[in-house]
């Protein structure tokens, strides 16, 4: 029997801390859960949502009128340079684990909120490097099938991009878990890396208020006109212009509605200051993305998922 509560606040299951209530809300522990959870959905006609770490997630502030999938399938199993993990297995779990056996690869997302599932369907990245660039093989179920087959996809298949995977088209398909392949070197090499990692998030995010990390996706060059490209050469890197440093060029640093603040910090980053609205966000959201246009002739594509 399944144990689906009503009316869950999903403020509680974010880092933004927005959000209404979940109209049914579920929390899946292993792969049968996940199916029967589903099954219970689409007989009701219901749609539903699958949540990780909740943290790159807006919902609105009427909630979701459906239900939510919250995934705590957490079993996970190093083998000689492999991280092989279920789906809601948190990131840092991972980060923590593979550096106390000597493996390299992880580094750059310490500190990174969510889980591994949420971060493979996002390719979520830090400082230049991307979990795209781990993952050997990622299995998903997919629920689109009247036998809800569980597949495996090599890395190529998973068509890994900036900030994108395949598993954002395929809403079918939903991930359990991925194997990563990892390198073996020094302990001591892999810690230093971490900790300056650890350093520069602290001082580069506004970690002090609850926020959903970058807003925004960074801009590649080729959406850049040749003028603005010249204005912010040192602020283009691998390929890329700073979201930041087009929102504080376009002077929104600071600049509030209700009680949702762009950071002074960092202008990419939104902070529920207090008790924000989802609609308080997306008023800011929209403005950036307005101001952004009119000055620079630059479309701005959002990182963080919305779910009405």
């Amino acid at each position: 029997m399944l144990k689906i509560r009503e009316n869950v606040p999903l403020r509680d299951y974010t880092t933004f801390k927005i959000g209404g209530p979940g109209r049914y809300f579920f929390v899946a522990k292993n792969k049968e859960e996940i199916k029967e959870a589903i099954l219970w959905a689409k007989k009701k006609k219901l749609p539903f949502f699958i949540l990780g770490g909740g943290s790159n997630v807006l919902f609105s502030d009427n909630g979701f009128n459906g239900l939510v999938i919250k995934l705590q399938n957490r079993q996970y199993e190093i083998r000689n340079s492999k991280v092989i993990a279920e789906a809601g297995v948190p990131l840092q779990k991972l980060v923590l684990e593979s550096a106390k056996k000597r493996l390299s690869g992880l580094e750059n997302l310490a500190g990174v909120p969510g889980t591994l599932g949420g971060a493979i369907w996002g390719n979520a990245g830090a400082f230049g490097k991307e979990i795209g660039d781990l993952v050997e093989e990622v299995k998903v179920l997919d629920v689109g099938s009247s036998r809800f087959e569980v597949k495996k996809l090599q890395k190529i298949g998973c068509k890994f991009g900036y900030r994108n995977s395949i598993f954002k088209k395929k809403k079918n398909w939903i991930i359990l878990g991925a194997t990563l392949k990892l390198k073996r070197k020094n302990k001591k090499g892999i810690e230093e890396k971490m900790k300056e990692i650890l350093k520069l998030r602290k001082e580069k995010q506004p970690l002090e208020f609850p926020s959903a990390g970058s807003v925004f996706k960074n801009v590649p060059i080729r959406k850049i006109p040749k003028k603005i490209r010249e204005r912010f050469k040192e602020k283009i890197k691998n390929g890329f212009l700073s979201a930041g440093a087009l929102i504080e060029a376009a002077g929104l640093k600071g600049y509030k509605i209700g009680e949702a603040k762009i950071s002074e910090k960092h202008a990419n980053f939104i902070l529920n200051v207090k008790d924000a609205k989802a609609k308080d966000v997306v008023a800011l959201m929209n403005l950036i993305k307005k101001r952004v246009k009119n000055k620079f002739k630059i479309t701005l594509e959002e990182e963080t998922q919305r779910v009405d």
